[in-house]
């Protein structure tokens, strides 16, 4: 089968290869894949940046598909079942971590995509724990945009609460930020979206999802904005989801005192200059969130079953798996909101 395969470390040596269709066992799913989607990881591994995927590998981890086939193991899930997939491939199962299901924080976890062959390919195996079976409402299409859904919900609903009351300013109108404006929409609450000039589509298209302000920070003052919009006191909830130093240093100053900033976005390198007073005298919780776990799936899949969020606007480029380098051209060049690879 063909698969789209990091060769070996370092910038691109990515090809588009033949390897032999995955093998089913005790409780594998094989998946007919339908759409994958390109995503700052894969970025990252096509850069040589990502220092966790190992090579060979064969990338992508927001996917949908056909089941093609199950191991002797597999109990719920059947042939023909239109699915996605978790990216948790195997764990210890025997950590704390496990034990709760909190899999994305398993020290000795597998994922597709980064440790184990994933998705770009036109068959992927994946266990049958990780599966999940689409309900009728829910498209292929939309469904590839699980996972980095189910990111957004961990980090706004698991990691912290957001309520109809809060107001909330999002940093970075990407993919990531995009699907968590619609989260946090979703809720009921206010939302300011930011970004900067280059933005100006991704923030008219944040307005048409839902945003009740856009802000271009080279253009507009997010200062005086986000506190014409709080009385003064700021807004209760921001989330970082650019991963730029200077968003997230402009966005501490401008939570409510004993508000919380919530760091979604992977910044480039490991330390960074941090407003460490903004922390201190405001008394703002900074947390961290880390990919996504099972209940973050129940929550997302749930969201796109009752059309809370809208994947249709977001997904601007498909290609097929031949033309992948094209793909991830497009998203590179930032003229694209979410591409995606159909297999």
């Amino acid at each position: 089968m063909k698969s789209v395969m990091k060769v070996e470390p370092g910038y691109d040596n990515m090809k588009l290869v033949e390897v032999e269709e995955p093998v089913v066992t005790d409780d594998l799913v094989k998946i007919k894949v339908a759409y994958t989607g390109i995503c700052g990881t894969d970025l990252h591994t096509f850069t040589g940046e990502y220092r966790n995927a190992k090579t060979p590998l064969v990338l992508g981890h927001e996917f949908s598909g056909i089941v093609a086939e199950v191991g002797k193991d597999v109990k719920t899930v059947k042939v023909g079942d239109r699915v996605t997939s978790e990216t948790t491939f195997t764990t210890c199962g025997e950590c704390e971590y496990c034990l709760e299901k909190d899999y994305n924080l398993c020290p000795n976890r597998k994922g597709l995509g980064t440790q184990a062959d994933g998705s770009m390919a036109e068959y992927v195996i994946s266990r049958e724990e990780s599966v999940r079976v689409l309900s009728d409402k829910v498209s292929l299409l939309s469904a590839a945009l699980t996972e980095p859904l189910a990111c957004c919900v961990h980090a706004a609903l698991e990691k912290t609460t957001v309520t109809k009351d809060d107001k909330v300013l999002i940093f970075g109108p990407g993919p990531i930020g995009l699907l968590l404006l619609q989260v946090v929409k979703a809720q009921g609450a206010f939302a300011i979206m930011s970004g900067i000039t280059k933005d100006k589509q991704r923030l008219e298209l944040a307005k048409s999802l839902g945003a009740d302000v856009i802000v271009d920070t080279l253009e507009e003052n997010l200062e005086e904005i986000v506190f014409q919009h709080t009385n003064g006191y700021g807004v209760d909830k921001v989330f970082e989801c650019s991963g730029a130093v200077p968003a997230l240093n402009q966005g501490l100053p401008l939570v409510r005192k004993k508000g919380t900033f919530v760091q979604v976005g992977i910044f480039a390198h490991k330390t960074n200059p941090l407003d460490q007073e903004s922390i201190i005298q405001r008394e703002i919780q900074y947390i961290g969130t880390r990919s996504q776990k099972p209940s973050s799936w129940d929550i997302a899949l749930r969201l796109l079953e009752e059309n809370k969020v809208d994947t249709d606007k977001m997904v601007t480029r498909i290609v097929p798996l031949e033309d992948w380098r094209q793909g991830f051209e497009a998203v590179m060049s930032g003229g694209e909101i979410k591409v995606i690879i159909a297999s």
